[in-house]
């Protein structure tokens, strides 16, 4: 089982170009279900995750291919950028 917290310690590297997009600032959950739809990590004109910057990347868990202990590897074809 994985927490929340240790979510949010793992950076994020699309394994398309091998580009870091950052650590996950938050979850998108559907609670009816229990189940996680989306990480979101902030976009990189955002200073300590509170100033500038208004899109992040909504990464669908679909996604995501595999959750390390360090490291989550999503594959994205194309930042898709979504606002939140």
């Amino acid at each position: 089982m994985i927490k929340v917290s240790d979510l949010k310690n793992l950076e994020v590297i699309n394994v398309v170009d091998g580009r870091r997009l950052g650590v996950i600032c938050d979850l998108d959950i559907d609670l009816e279900a229990g189940a996680v739809r989306a990480i979101v990590v902030p976009g990189t004109s955002r200073v300590f995750g509170l100033f500038g910057g208004d899109r992040d990347y909504v990464i669908p868990w679909e996604n995501i291919i595999k959750i390390g202990t360090d490291t989550i590897l999503v594959e994205l074809k194309g930042l898709p950028y979504q606002r939140l």
